[in-house]
């Protein structure tokens, strides 16, 4: 049925000729499809397979473990331990790094994953994910933890697997954004999305409205024109989307437009974002722009951020580019006080005396 696709082998060895260190890179891939793969029979058969349910522990952010979390982590960290190409390896799952074990040779790659992202959702049978990024390791040193805090844009690789209907595949290696559909039959990755842009216009966003009270003006400014629809300035109606995955949001943006938005909040002033900058939004933030689409904190390039400790979390807003350089512009706006007259209602001043009622 395949005869004559393009197979994750041979789309790598297209794509990285030319490239130092070419062949690692391609070998390093390699292991992490196989651990996805692994890692997609065990979400497919669910509780038929004893997969569901909590494990009991909590992870390196205090975060209750599901089962599918830990046996996930595990598997990535046995499929790419061994091949030498890996200086080391970091992990939600995990406070510190994970060294690579002395009887097997160190690499020159470092590799930062999420291994079943939306986890939350694997007992209701919504799709879940894993997220990777791979940075470079010069040294010949074992690698610190300081080793790993690079920016986004010094990454050399990063994809994610989304384990819905299909599993699914998404690279970027610096030339583009694409996507691979698993063939259960052959057991390869075939080449199904070549190519992948981000419309720069859309009309549906990605929220949890849950949080609208601790979200600041741009961000309530920006969504309460999406609401307002036809009859508001923007004059074109919008839709809702919220699956509470990120490898499930940034699919559907990478299929067919849209924004998503986990912006900064005023919830907690040691954790201005939720989302976890090596191994979410880094990689996450590479593919949508190489797929032409833009990625922000609100107020600088997400890929520009320079990390400060291994699961520092960050505002995250991506997707088609004309409507994430709005909410930028909302943001720079808000900071200089050039947004007024806007204020959010939830922001409005609170008093008997209104300035109209003293004229």
């Amino acid at each position: 049925m395949y005869l004559g696709r393009t197979t994750l082998s041979k789309f790598l060895i297209q794509q990285l000729t030319g490239i130092p260190g070419a062949n690692d890179l391609g070998a390093l891939l390699i292991d992490v499809a196989a651990a996805i793969k692994a890692i997609s029979a065990m979400t497919a058969k669910g509780a038929l397979g004893g997969y569901l349910g909590e494990q009991g522990g909590k992870n390196a952010q205090g975060e209750t473990q599901q089962k599918l979390d830990v046996l996930a982590h595990e598997v990535m960290i046995r499929s790419c331990e061994w091949g030498g190409l890996l200086a080391g390896m970091v992990s939600e799952e995990l406070e510190d790094p994970c060294a690579v074990p002395e009887e097997y040779v160190r690499g020159r790659y470092l590799l930062a994953f999420d291994p079943l992202d939306g986890s939350s959702n694997i007992d209701v049978n919504v799709a879940v994910g894993t997220i990777f990024s791979v940075l470079r390791h010069d040294s010949l040193a074992p690698p610190g933890a300081a080793d790993y805090l690079q920016p986004g844009c010094r990454q050399v690789a990063a994809g994610y697997a989304i384990y819905g209907p299909a599993t699914m595949l998404v690279i970027t290696v610096g030339k583009g954004t694409h996507g691979f559909t698993l063939d259960r039959e052959i057991g390869n990755f075939i080449l199904t999305h070549p190519d992948l842009e981000i419309p720069p216009d859309s009309s549906e966003f990605a929220i949890n409205t849950s949080n609208a009270r601790f979200w600041e003006p741009p961000v309530h400014r920006y969504v309460s024109e999406c609401q307002a629809g036809k009859s508001g300035i923007r004059c074109r109606d919008f839709n809702m989307r919220w699956i509470a995955s990120l490898v499930a949001e940034v699919h559907r943006i990478l299929m067919r437009g849209g924004v998503f938005m986990y912006p900064k909040d005023t919830r907690d002033a040691s954790r201005p974002g939720r989302l976890r900058l090596l191994y979410e939004a880094n990689p996450i933030s590479l593919l949508v722009e190489q797929a032409g689409g833009r990625a922000t904190t609100g107020r600088e390039r997400l890929m520009e951020v320079d990390p400060l400790s291994l699961h520092q979390r960050v505002p995250l807003i991506l997707g088609s580019r004309n409507e994430v350089e709005r909410i930028e512009r909302y943001h720079a706006e808000y900071q200089s006080g050039t947004d007024r007259p806007y204020v959010s209602p939830l922001f409005n001043e609170r008093s008997l005396f209104r300035p109209e009622a003293l004229t």
